[in-house]
Parts: C-alpha cells; sequence; structure tokens
C-alpha cells in the first residue's frame, strides 16, 4: 500500500537548462518499461504494462511531470506504455521526452538507423502514435551520428519544431567537441538551439565534468543525468570483495564489457569505490535516508544538473528514489567529502588547464 505524498515531499519545479520550460527536479525514466525480442536493451526485470502503469501513476502523485522515454525502448513498447497513460491524462500537465537515433530495425530497413532527415521525420511519426499525442516537448539525438552531416540533423529538428511537432531539443551521449559543434552550427545558422544534455552521470562516472558539461556551463544547457545509482552499484547491494552474479546489475556488467569499455563500472569496485560507499552509507544513516537517496542528492545540488533521470521496477524503488527531490540537502562538506572521494585523476591537458584556472573563474563568461 503506497502512502499518501505530503505537500513538502512533493517534487519541486525547476527551469531545463536556459528555456523557459519547468519540469520535475526529477524525471521519470522508463527504460524498464516493455520487452521485445529485437530490442537494443534486454535488461532482465523489465515492467509490464499494468506496472508501468502503476509507476506512473505514482510518479505523478509525487508532483512529478517530466517523463523520459525513446523508440528503441523495448522496440517502440516504452512509449506505447506512456501513450497509454498519458492519453487519459491531461496532456498539457506533463512534459513528455523521447529520443531517436538507435537502430529500430536496420535489418530490414537500412535507412532505419541514424540521425539523418529521413529517419528522424518517419521515426518522430512514429512516436507520436505510440504516445498518443501531436507533439513531444522534448525531442533528443540519442547518440552522435557519424554518418549524417550535423546541419543536415539539427535543420530537421529544427523543422519539426517549427511545424508543431516538437517543441523543444536536445541531445544524449554526446561528446565534448561533438556538443561545442553543435552550439556553434546551430548559432551560425539561425537554428533553435539545444536545451539539455542527457548524459550518464554518477558519483563514479564524472568523465563529462571534463568536456560536455564544460559547454554545457557556457551555452546555458541542462544536464539529465541517467543512471544516477550506475546500475545499482550505488544502491549499496553490492558489497566489498564481491561482484554481482545475477539480476539487473549482472546484466550491466556483462554488457559494460561486451561493449568493450575502457573503465566498465565493475573494474571499479576497488578500496576507492567502497570507501565513497560507505561513506555515502554513513550520510545516509545520519538522515534517515538511503544511500541511493544520498547519490542522487548529490546530483541534484550540482549547478549544471537539471534533472536527475531516475527508473523503477517496482513501487518501493520508485517510492525511495523519489525521496531524493524535496525536504532535505547535503551540506557543503559533506558534497565536499563526496566530491573528494568520487574525484577521478585528470589526465593532461585537464590537470594542467583545471589548476591554473582555479583563481580564474568569472562567471560572466557563462553569460
Amino acid at each position: 500500500m503506497s502512502f499518501p505524498v505530503a505537500a513538502e515531499q512533493k517534487l519541486p519545479y525547476v527551469f531545463l537548462g536556459r528555456s523557459g520550460l519547468k519540469v520535475s527536479n526529477l524525471c521519470l525514466g522508463t527504460m524498464t518499461f516493455g520487452e521485445s525480442a529485437e530490442s537494443v536493451w534486454r535488461a532482465p526485470g523489465q515492467c509490464d504494462e499494468a506496472l508501468s502503469i502503476q509507476i506512473l501513476d505514482r510518479f505523478a502523485e509525487w508532483g512529478g511531470n517530466f517523463i523520459d522515454t525513446a523508440d528503441v525502448y523495448g522496440q517502440g513498447k516504452s512509449e506505447e506504455f506512456v501513450g497509454k497513460w498519458l492519453e487519459k491524462q491531461t496532456r498539457e500537465n506533463f512534459i513528455i521526452a523521447t529520443k531517436v537515433g538507435f537502430n529500430m530495425g536496420a535489418k530490414y530497413n537500412i535507412n532505419n538507423v541514424g540521425l539523418s532527415r529521413r529517419h528522424i521525420t518517419q521515426s518522430i511519426d512514429k512516436s507520436l502514435e505510440r504516445l498518443r499525442t501531436s507533439y513531444v516537448d522534448l525531442y533528443q539525438a540519442h547518440i552522435f551520428d557519424d554518418g549524417t552531416p550535423l546541419e543536415e540533423t539539427f535543420r530537421t529538428f529544427d523543422d519539426l519544431v517549427r511545424c508543431g511537432k516538437v517543441r523543444y531539443i536536445g541531445a544524449s551521449n554526446f561528446t565534448g567537441w561533438q556538443l561545442q559543434k553543435l552550439v556553434d552550427l546551430n548559432e551560425k545558422l539561425g537554428l533553435n538551439p539545444i536545451i539539455s544534455l542527457q548524459q550518464q552521470y554518477n558519483l563514479v562516472s564524472r568523465e563529462s565534468e571534463l568536456e560536455p558539461f564544460q559547454v554545457c556551463k557556457t551555452s546555458g544547457i541542462g544536464v539529465l543525468p541517467w543512471s544516477p545509482l550506475k546500475g545499482g552499484l550505488l544502491s549499496g547491494k553490492v558489497k566489498r570483495g564481491q561482484k554481482p552474479e545475477e539480476g539487473r546489475m549482472a546484466w550491466v556488467a556483462e554488457n559494460e564489457s561486451r561493449a568493450n569499455q575502457a573503465v566498465p563500472a565493475w573494474t571499479r569496485l576497488d578500496d576507492k569505490t567502497f570507501d565513497l560507499i560507505e561513506a555515502g552509507e554513513a550520510i545516509a544513516k545520519k538522515y534517515g535516508r538511503s544511500l541511493a537517496q544520498v547519490a542522487i542528492r548529490w546530483l541534484l545540488q550540482k549547478d549544471v544538473v537539471s534533472s536527475v533521470i531516475i527508473g523503477a521496477r517496482n513501487l518501493k524503488q520508485l517510492d525511495d528514489n523519489l525521496g531524493a527531490g524535496n525536504g532535505w540537502s547535503l551540506t557543503k562538506e559533506e558534497m565536499q567529502l563526496l566530491d573528494d572521494l568520487s574525484e577521478i585523476q585528470l589526465p593532461y591537458p585537464y590537470d594542467l588547464v583545471f589548476h591554473v584556472n582555479t583563481d580564474r573563474r568569472n562567471v560572466k563568461v557563462a553569460e
């Protein structure tokens, strides 16, 4: 039985980047909704339609208005579930974000992938049909496409804004140079600027601070962190000296290895990682909170972050994650402790550039 959400617990609303759009400071990610044999992400523990609807209802009870999905999640199933729920709501009360770019069946249609004008214009119509709405609030390039000129992609996005199918545009999983090139291109051509960058960001994955987030700060782009708990690692379920052997965390470990990631999360299970986790657990105990809430709260208090994308496979997880959104804060000292324990070793030239500019921060430069 779910408890009633008190007014002081409900999620606050913040501006998304430099735009005038207000969203709840926690966003419901729906990658766990639906399952397909052809899906890129076939993780264990996916939510069926009934559970997905319950999660959406509960998120709305907390005051959440920001929901993120993608065409590739469950090969359209996630959008379908969100659409069935949205159809019964007051559409104007919710901010719906979706994404385009990953393979939607290129085995059968060679152009059914990427960020070409053809694929984007086809994909938005299919997403709108599945979402049962005439527009999406935020349409995002899911990943940079080396096969398509940026001008082709973002002129197409601009056209979608102009014709009313899309309200705002964003990007996801971009490197620093790719993001800066996009910002410069949009300014040069007078296109609608992107307002958000959806990026993996958490206490054990801070690499985007080096480049992409520097672009965000100087360009007014709001960061939407995904995987705030690093596949469950920052929930405290994994203990020192252990590696996950089953469930969703084991799936993440296996798939990171398959993707040949340079530093997969599970190779980081050293003393440094567990020193961080144990410090977070001590902070959590002080506030009567969970480690997951501390990890999410750390993100919420980062100035570059607009809204944190949380996922859930049941209502208990959802309620716990949402408890990070309001009514409490980490102190400056606690933030600094977590910053220090999770700090990444800076390679050249960042070690030199960041050190020299420590006392050369001019906030006017970023305006």
